[in-house]
């Protein structure tokens, strides 16, 4: 066996490269008090002829999201000490002062980003529901309220399960600018992944940071994946991407999580190479990748807009990774974005912990943020 410098001596190969590789497959020992998967702690286990596996994994995901309802809820915490005035206006409420409150109500949203547009929207279906007679007391206005937000969030983001397909090994890239937590929720998607019985590889596909492999590698050992990390600090992320692919097909990884570089959305040299980070993929396994996540600040709000749309438009984003949302209190961004993009929701970051990357829950997320 192969040994290597100081600084990856934590490192084993279980794919010796040849002698013109530019590629090194790690097996990562996870660190001492870490959870090792493989010794039997997954809830579910795979094998590479077993039906339904994604199907199964997706459900399990979905199970667990319910069970951290409260993880969700403390991780909204400032959105909901925003949107906690709407409970003053609606205790006293009475149909001569609907005006005022509706005003005040249309003020709270947009605080807290729902964005013009819903707000307005929301504002004014309430408005015609009061006026009618549907809607009597505060208590029904404000269970109103909650019905018209979770309507927003389930017509046109009601995918929020991962998308893997029926063919091993899934591929999901995950995309977005720098600083918004990319790596870091890479990470924590494979401990949950893991977690559930998945077998991963992970791709170190940002050729552009320096420290972007460390970075992975990091969590490679504390998740216990393996990951393809280049040799040549040259290589291409597309090439990277590729021959990671190709190892998770031969040696029978349920999914391959792909990292790429850091960018800005208006920088379009940056923005094409990762449509060739895309194709690439799809050379090796057709229709590659399954899922193409955009992981975007919640603390920059609706400023979140313009990046989607532009990443959407170059490689058809499936679904959204929102941050940093414990930090904020500008969770109405999550409505925002759904019903202007039409793209799904699949995780939120609700804090700092490796288990704070939670599956997406409308109803969850909705009783979150109104108490």
């Amino acid at each position: 066996m192969a040994t290597f410098s100081s600084s990856l001596a934590r490192f084993s190969v279980i794919s010796q490269p040849s002698s013109n590789s530019q590629y090194i497959l790690f097996n990562v020992a996870p660190r001492t008090g870490t959870p090792n998967f493989r010794n039997g702690s997954a809830r579910f286990r795979c094998s590479a002829g077993q039906t339904g596996f994604f199907t199964k994994l997706g459900r399990l995901i979905k199970e667990k999201a319910k069970s951290d309802v409260e993880k969700v809820f403390s991780g909204f915490s400032k959105t909901r000490n925003n949107l906690a005035v709407i409970d003053e206006l609606l205790l006293y409420w009475n149909l001569a002062d609907t005006d005022r409150v509706l005003d005040e109500l249309e003020e709270a949203l947009l605080v807290s980003d729902f964005g013009p547009r819903i707000t307005i929207k929301i504002v004014e279906n309430l408005r015609e529901d009061i006026f009618s007679g549907k809607l009597k007391s505060g208590n029904e206005i404000k269970e109103a309220l909650k019905r018209n937000v979770l309507e927003l969030l389930t017509s046109k983001g009601s995918k929020t399960e991962l998308q893997l397909g029926f063919r091993k090994p899934a591929v999901i890239m995950i995309v977005g600018v720098n600083g918004g937590g990319k790596t870091t929720s890479l990470g924590k998607l494979a401990y949950r992944l893991k977690n559930e019985g998945a077998k991963i590889l992970m791709a170190a596909g940002d050729t552009f940071r320096a420290a972007a492999s460390d970075q992975l590698e990091i969590w490679a050992e504390r998740t216990g994946c393996e990951i393809v990390v280049a040799e040549s600090q040259k290589a291409k992320a597309s090439s990277v991407l590729s021959q990671a692919v190709k190892k998770g097909k031969e040696l029978g990884f349920d999914i391959v999580l792909c990292d790429t570089s850091g960018r800005l959305h208006t920088n379009y040299s940056l923005m094409e190479e990762l449509i060739s980070c895309k194709k690439s993929v799809a050379k090796v396994i057709p229709g590659a990748p399954n899922e193409v996540l955009l992981v975007l600040d919640g603390t920059t709000g609706l400023n979140m807009l313009p990046q989607a749309r532009e990443f959407n438009d170059v490689v058809g984003v499936t679904g959204l990774i929102l941050t940093k949302l414990d930090g904020s209190a500008r969770g109405g961004c999550v409505v925002s974005v759904v019903d202007e993009l039409g793209i799904p929701v699949k995780f939120v970051g609700v804090g700092e912990g490796v288990e704070d990357l939670q599956p997406f829950d409308a109803d969850a997320f909705v009783n979150a943020i109104f108490m």
